[in-house]
C-alpha cells in the first residue's frame, strides 16, 4: 500500500514520562476500516500508544514524545492542530463505562452541543443514529429522558460508544472496553465492533487473547515498550515470527 493509503501512521515514536521511557521506536501503519488489536502484558506500553493517537497523554505533565503520528496524512502533533477537533475525529471508549450524570439523550448529544450545534432536529437525528449504530436504540428509545446511570454496565458501555459515534469520528479507540462486563454484554460489544469497522477504523487494547483473535484483522504485540511483532491476526496467532510473541500467546508469560 502507498503511505497515503494508511489511516494511521506511527513513525519512530518514542514516549517518555519524565526520565522513564515508555515506548521505543514504534513504527506501525494501520489500514482504514480494520480492527487492530494491541496485546501484551501489563505495563508494556499498549495503552500509552493508544492514548498517543488522540493526545490523551497531553494531560500528563511529565509526558513527552518524539517521532510522528499521522492520521489521514496529517501530523496530529503539529502546533496548528486543534486538540478538540482531533478528539472529535478520534473517539475514545474507556475500560469502565463512564456515562455523565445526565439523561441518556444528553449523554449522546453532549459532543454535538460542545461543538456548538443548536439545531434540535439535527441533534435528535444524530442521537438516534448513534444509538442505532451502538445497537442500543431498541432498548432505550422510550426512556431517553432517564438517567444514563440507570442502565446496566453493558448498556452504559454501548452508550459511551454511541456518545463517541455521535460526533462522526473517523477513528474509534477502545481501551479494554469489555474488561468490566459480563460474557453476554462482552459478546454484544464484540459483535458491535465487527459491524462498526465498515465505517470506522478501530484500535482496541485487550488482555483477552481469545477476544483479539475473534474480532481483530491485525494484531500488534507490545513488550517492554517495544513493538515486537505486527501482522494479520491469523498469522500472529498461528505462525508468529518472534519467540516472545509465541511465548505470550501460548501463556508462557504475561
Amino acid at each position: 500500500m502507498k503511505s497515503t493509503d494508511y489511516k494511521i501512521k506511527s513513525e519512530n515514536v518514542d514516549v517518555y514520562y519524565g526520565d522513564k521511557k515508555a515506548l521505543t521506536d514504534i513504527n506501525l501503519n494501520i489500514r482504514p476500516n480494520t480492527v487492530t488489536a494491541l496485546i501484551g502484558p501489563s505495563g508494556c506500553g499498549k495503552s500509552t500508544f493508544l492514548r498517543v493517537l488522540n493526545r490523551m497523554n497531553d494531560y500528563i505533565d511529565s509526558f513527552s514524545m518524539t517521532g510522528k503520528i499521522s492520521i489521514d496524512g496529517e501530523d496530529i502533533y503539529q502546533s496548528k492542530i486543534r486538540v478538540e477537533d482531533l478528539r472529535a475525529n478520534v473517539g475514545m471508549v474507556f475500560q469502565k463505562p463512564n456515562p455523565f450524570p445526565k439523561s441518556i439523550f444528553d449523554n449522546v448529544a453532549y459532543g454535538l452541543k460542545i461543538q456548538g450545534m443548536k439545531d434540535k432536529e439535527f441533534i435528535k437525528k444524530r442521537v438516534e443514529s448513534a444509538l442505532k449504530q451502538a445497537a442500543l436504540w431498541s432498548e432505550v428509545k422510550d426512556d431517553l429522558k432517564n438517567p444514563a446511570l440507570s442502565l446496566s454496565g453493558g448498556q452504559q458501555q454501548r452508550l459511551c460508544i454511541a456518545r463517541a459515534l455521535a460526533v462522526n469520528p473517523k477513528v474509534l479507540l477502545m481501551d479494554e472496553p469489555t474488561s468490566a462486563l459480563d460474557p453476554i454484554s462482552t459478546a454484544k460489544i464484540e459483535e458491535l465492533i465487527f459491524n462498526l469497522k465498515e465505517k470506522y477504523t478501530i484500535v482496541i487494547v485487550t488482555h483477552n487473547m481469545q477476544q483479539a483473535s475473534r474480532i481483530s484483522d491485525y494484531t500488534a504485540f507490545f513488550y517492554m515498550g517495544k513493538l515486537i511483532e505486527f501482522d494479520k491476526t491469523a498469522e500472529i496467532f498461528t505462525h508468529p515470527r518472534e519467540e516472545k510473541t509465541q511465548n505470550y500467546i501460548t501463556g508462557r508469560f504475561g
